[in-house]
């Protein structure tokens, strides 16, 4: 079931990243998507690299910090639908986008690296 998950999972990174073709900045989602993927797509075996997975969430981590006002913003402003079109037509829908992202980002590194740390205790 667990390596299941773990494919699963990773496909939909791949999907995640096939669909930022035509985003302006897309080459960067594209990379962490991948990245991503791989990670997980390597957990499903058992090959976990703690410190791989350690700057994937660092830079992750300081990415998601940077879009933390816009998406305070987005929350002062009543929470617009972010969702009615795909063609971002104000600057809050993008960010607030990006910042949903990331954090769906986050927590797929944090799920990896508490397996990491989980399956090196077992070893040692």
């Amino acid at each position: 079931m667990q390596k299941t998950l773990h494919i699963i999972v990773a496909v939909l990174f791949v999907l995640f990243a096939a669909v930022q073709y035509n985003d302006p900045d897309g080459w960067k989602w594209i990379i962490l998507y991948l990245i991503i993927a791989g990670i997980v797509g390597f957990g499903a075996v058992g090959k976990r690299d703690k410190t791989f997975i350690l700057a994937a969430l660092g830079l992750s981590g300081i990415w998601f910090l940077t879009l933390i006002p816009d998406f305070i913003h987005w929350v002062n402003m009543g929470m617009p639908t972010i969702v009615e079109t795909m063609k971002v037509e104000a600057p809050h829908i993008e960010l607030t986008r990006e910042f949903l992202g990331i954090g769906i980002c986050l927590a797929a590194l944090w799920w990896q690296y508490r397996l990491a740390r989980k399956q090196e205790a077992a070893v040692d």
